[in-house]
């Protein structure tokens, strides 16, 4: 299989960087700007993902852009923060962040665009509309960030079963080795086509514990159920969107977490969401799911021409 790509920017290795947050380091990955004073674009992945799910949007950006994309709390390089988990714990984390960045400070960046994908984007909804307030100019919402179709299921565990499949299967997997992951991710409908990228393999390799045999993902299962509980249940979360500070753009995907159509959003249920009150835009992203969204060519140029247009505002 040789994967997809198309021809994105050139990917740039990003620096590995800690920001001190409560109880910890927040651990992220930061991609500079050629010049003092640039506008900040802050990533913020999905519920099982990391940092690295971001790479080829970051490389799109970097140099015009610094870039910074954490590792939340209970994931991969942050997987051993401690809880309370939460997304308003993720929000605040994500201000921490900013406020590293000067942010908020008159010499620091003219803008700053925080964008969020999937449980990230209601994250970065959340922030803006809170911790972040005073320091957020733009925002993007990459398939996420407002309510869901109600899931199937009787409690918060089999909804999010019946959301993240095999996703939320790997947490309690094993592997003996690095092809073994590879084939796990090979038979996902959404992931598969794309393991054998380079940046889409290094962001598999780093949901792996590092130095452990037999390999397993460094998600901690109960941040996962306690943060999938937010997005579903927490009115907090799912209310975060009206208050936002600024406009704010979605772009969805065509398909979803499995490569079906409908995926999380269609025409019908964003009417149904009444956008236009809370200064929400929505816009398709053809030909891509829940994943490729930030892989394939086509998502990372609206991804990244949002990015740009948010900080021009």
């Amino acid at each position: 299989m040789t994967g997809q790509g198309g021809p994105v920017a050139e990917l740039r290795d990003p620096v590995q960087i800690n920001v001190p947050v409560d109880g910890g380091d927040l651990s992220a990955l930061y991609w500079a700007a050629d010049a003092p004073g640039s506008p900040i674009a802050v990533l913020v992945h999905g519920i099982t993902a990391n940092a690295m799910a971001w790479a080829r949007v970051a490389a799109a950006l970097a140099g015009e852009f610094e870039v910074v994309a954490p590792d939340l709390r209970g994931r991969a390089g942050s997987a051993g923060l401690p809880g309370p988990y939460g997304l308003e714990r993720h929000a605040q984390d994500v201000a921490t962040l900013l406020d590293r960045f000067g942010a908020d400070d008159d010499a620091g960046a003219d803008a700053t665009v925080l964008v969020g994908h999937s449980m990230g984007a209601f994250v970065a909804a959340l922030a803006a509309a809170g911790p972040a307030r005073d320091e957020v100019h733009g925002l993007v919402l990459v398939d996420g960030g407002l309510a869901l179709a109600e899931p199937p299921g009787a409690d918060v565990d089999a909804k999010l079963a019946a959301v993240l499949g095999p996703s939320l299967d790997r947490l309690s997997t094993t592997f003996p080795d690095l092809p073994a992951v590879r084939a796990f991710w090979e038979r996902h409908p959404a992931v598969g086509p794309w393991v054998d990228v380079p940046s889409v393999a290094a962001y598999l390799s780093r949901d792996l514990v590092a130095g452990e045999t037999p390999l397993r993902s460094a998600c901690v299962p109960e941040a996962v159920r306690v943060d999938g509980g937010d997005v579903l249940l927490n009115e907090r979360v799912l209310e975060a969107t009206t208050a936002l500070p600024v406009p704010a753009t979605l772009l969805w995907a065509t398909r979803g977490l499995f490569d079906q159509r409908p995926g999380l959003y269609d025409e019908v249920r964003l009417a149904g969401l009444g956008l236009e009150p809370s200064g929400i835009t929505a816009r398709e992203v053809p030909d891509t799911n829940h994943y490729s969204i930030l892989w394939a060519e086509q998502g990372v140029a609206a991804v990244a021409d949002e990015v740009r247009a948010a900080a021009a505002r």
